[in-house]
């Protein structure tokens, strides 16, 4: 027998996904902006220089000055603090609305492909009525039937999301399913629901990881557009996108008031959708090689 090579490294699929993406440069920027942005959200009492409802009633509608480095709002709030409070709940909507999209998604998409027959049909059809509505639309009416509030926002738009995660899960495990370790747990014995937990979701794991990278900015997008329109976050609570509705009204004596919450929600959808960009091209094992 020959002698193994000690040169040769052997590394998981997981360390070599990671080895493409430090590779990556845009993707190593954004990872840094999404890392940088979740420690401002968490320490946002500590970073703003003004509480998100302290009211400066000697400096309204002012220009970026030494005191408030983005100036203020028509009741006087700093912008720049608001602007970093926003932030919490841009990053909560994304990640919270988008693990409820997911645990629906997985779950129900799991079932339909490991089950498939009328199971699937079923499924299937309550995918297609839910994927036939325009998303913003329901949310906008799921938001109606609930009311305002962070915690219906999240409701709202992980509710809406979730088919289009079932549609990539139920597609993926149909496939795995059909692999000879699917047969070896059925033959010592295991349940159709321990076969689900333990073999058919942790190889979607890779996939899971991308849809939510990339469904994030989405969720952010809904949640700007909703308080855009009043039925999000409501005052005194900050949000980037209800800044820019109010500052509708003020674009021509204080223009920074919309650009800045504009430009917050810009960099944070793109270095979301990058990062998502990167992710997919590394876990993609039809890329692996190349």
């Amino acid at each position: 027998m020959g002698e193994i090579n000690k040169d040769v490294k052997f590394t998981s699929f997981y360390a070599d996904a990671f080895n493409k993406i430090k590779r990556d440069k845009i993707a190593i920027v954004c990872l840094i902006f999404i890392i940088l942005l979740i420690i401002v959200a968490v320490f946002a009492p500590f970073i703003a220089p003004y509480d998100q409802s302290y009211q400066d009633t000697s400096s309204i509608n002012l220009g970026p000055c030494s005191e408030h480095l983005l100036g203020t709002d028509e009741f006087g709030r700093d912008i720049f603090s608001r602007i970093i409070y926003g932030s919490r709940v841009s990053l909560s909507v994304g990640l919270v609305a988008e693990g409820i999209a997911v645990t629906i998604g997985v779950i129900m998409g799991a079932i339909a492909g490991y089950y498939g027959g009328k199971v699937d049909s079923v499924i299937s059809r309550i995918i297609e009525v839910f994927a036939s509505f325009p998303q913003i639309l329901f949310a906008i009416v799921i938001m109606f039937v609930l009311g305002t509030g962070v915690i219906n926002v999240f409701m709202a738009i992980g509710f809406v999301g979730w088919t289009s995660v079932a549609r990539v899960i139920r597609s993926q495990v149909m496939q795995l399913k059909e692999n000879e370790y699917v047969e070896a747990a059925k033959a010592s014995g295991g349940s159709n629901i321990q076969i689900i937990l333990k073999h058919m979701i942790p190889n979607c794991l890779s996939t899971i990881i991308v849809i939510i990278t990339m469904e994030i900015p989405a969720d952010i997008m809904y949640e700007a557009s909703l308080s855009f329109l009043g039925l999000g976050v409501q005052p005194p609570e900050s949000s980037w996108g209800q800044m820019i509705s109010v500052a509708r009204t003020y674009l021509r004596v204080n223009p920074g008031y919309a650009i800045y919450p504009g430009i917050a929600l810009v960099l944070t959808v793109l270095a979301f959708n990058l990062l998502g960009d990167a992710l997919r091209d590394a876990l993609d094992p039809k890329l692996k090689n190349l």
